[in-house]
Formats: structure tokens, sequence, C-alpha cells
């Protein structure tokens, strides 16, 4: 994995040659295949959930979990077990996640995060915490994070407003947001003072994403630290430039060759605007394990936004159980020849390197 300075090197290239030619950029989005930045439609008769407090406990995993900033980390989210005193001997997987769209808004997925996060896992999302309407719908994309296009575009005056609905415009996060989180759960295991001290298993992490995110999760995936990979509602393009483009991050065909983690995708049917990019992914991905799956009557915006972060929330709690804990209970939801989602009518699997 290229250094963070080096990121940032790439990051600042990319973003000079959007300047150069920002009308040209815009026009090209419209030209090519749907973008993974917009169209989080969720086809679904569950309402979202009521609106809760950050504090207030939720998730149905054993240890309840909150959202909070944290001021060693303001430019992210953090979810956690609310009483990390009832963990006990047992120490919290490290699952950081970058937002669909490339928002920097770390509490627009919420319920999926908490979820995660009950079942005794720190869940660090980027971007900072935002208004609730975010929690529920898709109609922003925060401020702009450090080092992104967007904040590129903002400093030279030339960030037009944007909304999902309007269509895609520049990235508000990078992939090296990703890295920073796993950077700083690192430093808080065992800094003087943190709460985090002797509650955190630094030697299991993922990387996850969502849509744009999923590509920048494909980049972060890269670095040596991580253990397993989740790409939700996402995948890489033909064009090697186009995650550069939309995602500030380095996810090509190519580098999916690379990948020497355990590695999930999940996206809704064919109605998934990356549904193709999924399937093309799948058969370039080798020598590692690999599981991919469909589910039918969802779109491009999963079930992260019901309660409990739906029917994605609990893949992606079986995944991390099995990957980052070696639950083998959680295990067979992914393997064997009747495995759990396999016996399910709406959810079509395939795997590689899997028993």
């Amino acid at each position: 994995m290229t250094s963070l300075p080096g990121m940032r090197s790439v990051i600042a290239v990319l973003v000079l040659a959007m300047l150069c030619s920002i009308g040209t950029a815009i026009s090209a989005f419209g030209q090519t295949a749907p973008l993974l930045r917009d169209q989080e439609t969720v086809r679904s008769a569950l309402p979202s959930p009521a609106y809760v407090t950050p504090e207030t406990p939720q998730g149905t995993g054993p240890y309840p979990a909150i959202m909070e900033s944290d001021a060693g980390l303001a430019t992210h989210t953090v979810y956690r077990p609310k009483k990390l005193d009832a963990l006990g001997a047992e120490r919290l997987p490290i699952v950081v996640f970058a937002n669909g769209a490339c928002n920097n808004l770390g509490n627009s997925f919420r319920y999926f995060l908490t979820e995660i996060a009950s079942h005794g896992f720190i869940a660090i999302a980027t971007g900072p915490i935002g208004p609730s309407v975010y929690e529920f719908s898709r109609s922003g994309f925060g401020q702009p994070a450090p080092g992104s296009p967007a904040a590129a575009l903002a400093a030279a005056g030339k960030l037009v407003s944007a909304t999902p609905a309007s269509g895609p415009g520049p990235a508000y996060t990078t992939a090296a947001q990703l890295i920073d989180a796993i950077d700083w759960a690192q430093k808080e295991a065992t800094r003087s003072g943190s709460q985090y001290v002797g509650k955190l298993d630094t030697s299991q992490i993922a990387v996850m994403g969502m849509s744009c995110g999923g590509l920048q999760a494909l980049d972060a995936a890269h670095d040596k630290r991580v253990k397993t990979l989740g790409v939700w509602n996402s995948g890489a393009y033909a064009d090697d430039n186009r995650a550069a483009e939309i995602a500030a991050a380095r996810a090509t065909k190519a580098s999916l060759k690379t990948l020497n983690v355990a590695t999930l995708y999940i996206t809704g049917d064919r109605s998934d605007v990356a549904f193709a990019n999924a399937e093309d992914d799948f058969t370039h991905i080798e020598g590692v394990p690999l599981f991919r799956a469909w589910r039918e009557k969802t779109g491009h915006g999963g079930t992260y936004r019901e309660p409990n972060g739906g029917e994605f929330a609990k893949v992606a709690v079986g995944w991390l159980l099995w990957q980052l804990k070696g639950n083998r209970t959680a295990a067979s939801m992914f393997t064997g020849a009747d495995c759990d989602l396999c016996r399910q009518a709406e959810w079509h699997v395939r795997r590689k390197n899997l028993d």
C-alpha cells in the first residue's frame, strides 16, 4: 500500500486535473455508465426507524451500541458498544466504513453501523455526525474532507452545490480517510487515558464501503493491516481512471488481482446500478476467499436505512463474526452447499475458494 503522503500526492494530481478541465469532467460524468454516486432509492416496505439520540443504545447484538464523535478523530464518526466495561476480556475488532456517494456524513449509515457495533465491534465511518435528516434519506454530501477533490474545488471557488438527485459531483471524501481511521484506532488501543486501552483488537481489521465508498474500500484493502474487505453495491470500472475521477480512489480491474484478503460483494438485484460492476469483479478476483450475493427486490440503496440495517446488516454481521472473530456458527451463512444464504429464495450466491 502506498504511504499516506504518497496517496495524498496522487489525490492532489487528480484534483489539479479536475480543476483544469472541470467542465469537460462534469460532461463526461453524464456520458458514461451509471455512476455509483447516486440513485440510492430503497425499494422496501419497511419504514425507517424512529429517530433516537446518538447516546441511545441500539442494535440486536449483546452489546447495544451508540454513535459518537471523538475529539481525537473529529473527521469521523465512531460506533461502539455503550458499556465498554461489559466486554470483559473480549476485545473489539475494527471496522472502517466509507459512505455511499462519497459523502462526508458519518451518520448517513447509522443503523447499519450501529447494528454491526452491537455485536462486539468498533465501527468508524468517514465524516462527522451531520443533521439527523441524513440518517433517513440521501439528501446531501456534508462538508468536503481535507484533501478531497471537493475541498480543492471549494478552495478555488469552483465547487458547485450538488445533491444526489442532481447527479454526481466531485468526491467529498478520500480513500485515505479509511487509513486515518485505522491509524487512530491503533493508537487509541494503547494511548494512556484512552477509553479503548485493552478494548480493541488491532490485529483484526475490516474495510467496507457502499457504492462510491466501495471503490475507496477496494483501495484501502491493500493496506497490509486489513484482514477482510466488504464491497456493498459497488464494483470497479473497466475505465482505469473512473474510480479516481468519482471517488479519489485507486480501484481498477487490475488492482482486483492484487487483493489478498477474504472479500465480500453484496448488491441489490439487476436494477442496482452496481450490479454489473460487481458481477464482473467476481470474474477478475482470484486466489482469495470470495463471496458474492445479490438480493431480489432490492435496489441500489440496499436495506441500510431499515430498522437495524435490515437484511444487509445481518449479512455484514455474519461475515465479520466469521472473518474477525472466527465464529463458526456465523460461517455457516456463507460456507457449505447448504449455506444459510444459499437456502434463502431471495438471495443468489456465487463463491470462490470457500469450503
